[in-house]
C-alpha cells in the first residue's frame, strides 16, 4: 500500500519559493512538499506551476512545450503536460527521457570536475550547433528505479492526495479528472486540498471546474478580501459522494500561503495569521489522509481563536486590500469578491448550501462559530 502526495505550485511558482522573499516562512506549497517523510517520487512530488520558468523541463516524464514565460502566466501554458507528467508519475511509467546534456547540465559537470568529454560543435559561426553529450543515466530513469524500489506492494498508488494553489489547486482538478478517465487510475481514490484555485480568464472547462467520484473529500480555503480582476476563484461542482469543506478565509491571493504583506504582494511581515491558519490545516487533513510532515503547526482550538481575533483586529487593513490588484484592475459582486460556482458567477457569501460541510460555505465566521473546523480536524 502506497499513499502519493502531489504538490501543484500556483502560477510563477515553483519549488524554489520556499525561500522566496515574499513569504515571510516560505510559500505554503513548495516548503510543505519538501517536509513530507516519505520517499520522493515514491510517495511524494512537487510540480512547478505554469510560468514559473521551466525550471523542471529536463526532468519531467513528458517533453514539455517552449512556452514562454508571460504565456505561462497569462494563459496557464504548461499545465496540461504538467497534468501528463504526473499521471505518469502515478503510474510509474516513464514516456520521454532527457538522453542529451544541456549547456547547464555540462556546465555544471565541468564545475565539479567530472571528467565528460569536450562540447562538439558544428557548423559555421552563423548556424553553430552544440553537442554536450549524452546523459549516461536520466534523471527519469533514476527516479522510475525510486518509485520501483520504494512504492509498496505494486506500482500503481492506492490512494492519491492532491494540493494544490492557484493554477495548482486547479491542476488538482484537472489531474483527477484525467485519472477518473484513465481505466488504470479510475478506481483510485482522491483527496485534495485546495488554496484558492484561480484559473485565470477563459480557462473554465470541464475539466477545470467539475470533479467526480472519485474525489473522496475536498477541501478549499478561499481568499476573501481578493478583488483583482481576473481572479476568480472556482467552488468546483462535485458528486454527491464526495465530502465537501470551503472556507473564506481573510487576505489576498497570496496571503493564503504565505506572504503577510499589507498589500497581499510585497512588503514587510504584518498579515500572517491566515497563511499559518491555511499551513495548519493543509498539515492536519493531509494527516488524516495517511501523510506525515515534520515540523508541524499542531495548533490548538485557543491558538486558532487568538489567529482569529487578530484578524478580526486587523480588519481595516483586510479591507484596504480590496483596492489592489495583481493586473491593475479590480472587480466586485455587490461588494464582493467576483467568484465561479463551476463555471457561473456568484458574490463570495452567496456559496453556501447543503451540499458543503458546514452548509454556511463561505459565509461562514470562525468566531461565531468555534466548532466550524471540526469536519476537518
Amino acid at each position: 500500500m502506497t499513499i502519493l502526495t502531489i504538490y501543484f505550485c500556483g502560477t510563477n511558482s515553483n519549488k524554489f519559493d520556499d525561500s522566496h522573499a515574499n513569504y515571510w516562512n516560505g510559500e505554503l506549497i513548495s516548503s510543505l512538499a519538501p517536509r513530507n517523510q516519505g520517499k520522493e517520487f515514491a510517495e511524494w512530488v512537487i510540480i512547478d506551476g505554469p510560468g514559473s520558468g521551466n525550471l523542471q523541463s529536463d526532468e519531467m516524464w513528458v517533453k514539455s512545450g517552449e512556452y514562454s514565460q508571460l504565456r505561462g502566466q497569462i494563459m496557464g501554458s504548461g499545465w496540461e503536460e504538467n497534468i501528463q507528467h504526473a499521471l505518469h508519475i502515478i503510474k510509474g511509467n516513464v514516456s520521454w527521457q532527457r538522453e542529451k546534456l544541456t549547456k547547464e547540465n555540462y556546465d555544471q559537470l565541468k564545475k565539479a570536475g567530472v571528467p565528460i568529454q569536450d562540447v562538439e560543435v558544428e557548423g559555421s559561426f552563423w548556424w553553430r550547433k552544440y553537442d554536450y553529450g549524452d546523459r549516461k543515466i536520466t534523471q527519469q530513469q533514476l527516479q522510475q528505479q525510486i518509485i520501483k524500489t520504494y512504492r509498496k506492494g505494486q506500482i500503481l498508488p492506492t490512494q492519491v492526495n492532491l494540493v494544490g494553489w492557484s493554477r495548482g489547486g486547479i491542476s488538482c482538478h484537472m489531474l483527477a479528472n484525467a485519472m477518473l478517465a484513465d481505466p488504470l487510475l479510475t478506481t483510485i481514490p482522491v483527496n485534495i486540498f485546495a488554496v484558492d484555485p484561480v484559473p485565470g480568464m477563459g480557462n473554465f472547462q470541464t475539466a477545470k471546474v467539475t470533479l467526480g467520484n472519485n474525489v473522496r473529500e475536498y477541501v478549499a480555503f478561499y481568499a476573501k478580501d481578493e478583488r483583482s480582476k481576473g481572479f476568480s476563484c472556482v467552488i468546483p461542482q462535485t458528486h454527491s459522494s464526495t465530502a465537501v469543506h470551503i472556507f473564506p478565509m481573510a487576505g489576498r491571493h497570496a496571503t493564503l500561503v504565505g506572504n503577510a504583506s499589507v498589500n497581499g504582494d510585497k512588503g514587510e511581515k504584518i498579515l500572517s495569521e491566515p497563511g499559518i491558519i491555511v499551513r495548519h490545516f493543509a498539515e492536519v487533513c493531509l494527516k488524516r489522509w495517511g501523510v506525515t510532515h515534520d515540523k508541524a503547526l499542531n495548533l490548538t482550538d485557543a491558538k486558532l481563536r487568538e489567529l482569529h481575533q487578530a484578524i478580526a483586529a486587523n480588519s481595516l487593513l483586510y479591507n484596504q486590500m480590496h483596492n489592489y490588484s495583481y493586473l491593475w484592475f479590480t472587480e466586485k459582486d455587490q461588494g464582493e469578491r467576483y467568484v465561479s460556482r463551476a463555471s457561473t458567477g456568484a458574490p463570495f457569501s452567496s456559496v453556501r448550501g447543503d451540499t458543503f460541510s458546514p452548509h454556511a460555505g463561505l459565509a461562514s465566521d470562525y468566531l461565531t462559530d468555534n466548532t466550524l473546523y471540526n469536519v476537518i480536524k
